[in-house]
């Protein structure tokens, strides 16, 4: 048996899965400290009949936690920015372009290096054992906890990278370091952008981890702990710890891959609707569209995988305005039980519209009854069509596809929704993120340049193919059961020699399961 978390806005999802089959599910109020609510849900699928702690495998828990601390500039540590190949990348300092607040939160620590490589893996220029030797000196001397370095080129040669790091770690082991070759891919100012946000988090993630451990043992709960990734997968917690960017936005993608299972499909879009946002994504293959351009997170640039995702501003207790006409984008989010009419509060929210228009059984239906017909219908039409322009904006032709409806929020999702071939609500739809969280398997990502006229294409899969799953093995994959699910090659027509670009994803099952 394995169980599923997912930490919402607005609920704290939880399941028990044994195999393939789902045997208890529950939906709580998240809680302010987070903790408490998966202490409470572990509680509740626990007293389920037939689920013991003894038999319990496996926990795997989807957070929000590491993505709130950016967007609200809160428990991020200061770090200092080490940059290695300064001859070719001083113009432009690191940091460049973030906003002010959270810039201040990570301090104004920059050093720059000598080294650095080229895009085809040849040195720059050698690094400077002295200015190693300084750096070391001042970050002893400045009392500085964490560091993230980026060498340019790294993820095609991070042999300064390593190094420079091996000689941090022996004089100041106590100094938390981030990579950016592990975090991001090629281009250089949104890879440090993503080591410096990583390395600013590593603190938390500590604690973070431990209160997730803290709340297995206190019942009585003796397996692993896995956290969801951001591409569908999750990671060991020790691999979480030095990792926390790579849950940003790991709750919608539990709930894709939650979708992918329930329903049956591979191929389709997922609409997950929650408490505050609706959340629109394509499966390709039974797991995410990844993006292919920058991602913002909290105003930073970051170029680490994320998912492809459109956020809409409708969700459950989303707020009803001007007879119908608008919808959100403020929302009651967890108060809904409280202020959304149905429940006996003064809040006109989409939930109730739902119930008034007989397409959700939820409160008491009585106290919207005395709602206008016209403001039902208005507002109903309007939420179609804002869910009908996201799904055109997330396809990529105009054919209609299935649409896989989940969240507790699914009902918003009418059946007759435009570019739909087909609107699916597959059992336990309002737990699919707590499932999809339960059923992951352990992932890892490689990306690399090669030129053809110097390397095959079949040599340069092969070893993209190994350093991913090596990846995905240190991540707590079982090696004998990893495969290939993505690979993707683009040609780079501004570089010499017609280079190529390879990208590579590998999954497994956990080493637990």
């Amino acid at each position: 048996m394995k169980i599923g978390i997912d930490v919402g806005g607005t609920h704290t999802d939880a399941v028990v899965v044994d195999g393939n089959n789902i045997i208890a599910a529950v939906k709580s109020l998240t809680t302010e400290d987070i903790s408490s609510g998966i202490t409470h849900a572990l509680e509740s699928v626990l007293n389920e009949e037939g689920v013991e702690s003894s038999n319990i495998q496996a926990v795997m828990i989807g957070t929000t936690q590491f993505t709130n601390a950016v967007v609200e500039r809160r428990h991020m540590n200061p770090v200092a920015a080490i940059r290695i190949g300064r001859q070719s990348s001083a113009a432009v300092p690191p940091k460049v372009g973030w906003p002010v607040d959270i810039d201040a939160c990570l301090g104004s620590e920059v050093f720059m290096l000598e080294g650095g490589y080229e895009y085809h893996g040849g040195p720059i220029c050698p690094l400077d054992d002295r200015e190693v030797d300084a750096l070391i000196k001042s970050l002893r001397a400045r009392q500085i906890g964490a560091v993230a370095l980026c060498g340019v080129y790294a993820p095609v040669n991070a042999e300064q990278e390593n190094a420079v790091a091996d000689r941090i770690k022996a004089e100041l082991p106590e100094v938390d370091i981030t990579l950016s070759h592990q975090v991001g891919r090629i281009g250089l100012l949104q890879r440090e952008n993503a080591a410096l946000l990583n390395a600013s988090l590593m603190g938390l993630s500590k604690k973070v981890i431990r209160a997730f451990q803290s709340a297995l043992k206190s019942q009585a709960i003796q397996a692993p702990l896995f956290i969801s990734q951001n591409d569908g997968t999750v990671m060991t917690a020790s691999y979480a710890e030095h990792f926390p960017v790579l849950t940003f936005s790991s709750g919608p993608t539990n709930s894709m891959r939650g979708a992918a299972f329930l329903s049956g499909l591979r191929d389709a879009i997922v609409i997950d609707v929650g408490g505050t946002t609706a959340d629109v994504g394509m499966l390709v293959h039974g797991y995410p569209r990844e993006s292919n351009v920058a991602i913002e997170v909290g105003g930073v640039s970051t170029n680490f995988r994320m998912p492809d995702i459109l956020p809409l501003a409708l969700g459950g207790g989303s707020i009803v305005q001007e007879d119908g006409k608008t919808i959100g984008p403020i929302s009651v989010g967890h108060d809904l039980v409280s202020r959304g009419r149905i429940f006996g509060g003064d809040t006109l929210t989409a939930t109730d519209i739902a119930v008034a228009a007989g397409v959700a059984e939820i409160g008491e239906p009585a106290r919207v009854s005395a709602l206008s017909e016209q403001t039902v219908q208005t507002a109903m039409a309007r939420m179609r069509e804002m869910l009908a322009d996201t799904v055109d904006r997330i396809k990529t032709g105009d054919q209609p596809l299935s649409v896989i409806a989940v969240g507790g929020g699914a009902f918003l999702v009418p059946e007759d929704l435009p570019g739909a071939e087909s609107v699916l609500r597959p059992g336990n739809a309002g737990v699919a993120n707590a499932v999809g969280a339960a059923l992951a398997e352990i992932g890892g990502e490689v990306e690399m340049l090669y030129v053809p006229g110097k390397t095959s294409r079949g040599d340069a899969i092969a070893e993209a193919t190994r350093l991913a799953t090596v990846k995905a093995v240190e991540a707590g994959a079982c090696s004998d059961t990893t495969r290939v699910t993505d690979i993707e090659e683009t040609t780079l027509a501004y570089m010499a020699e017609d280079t190529e670009r390879l990208r590579v994803k590998v999954v497994g099952q956990l080493k637990a399961a």
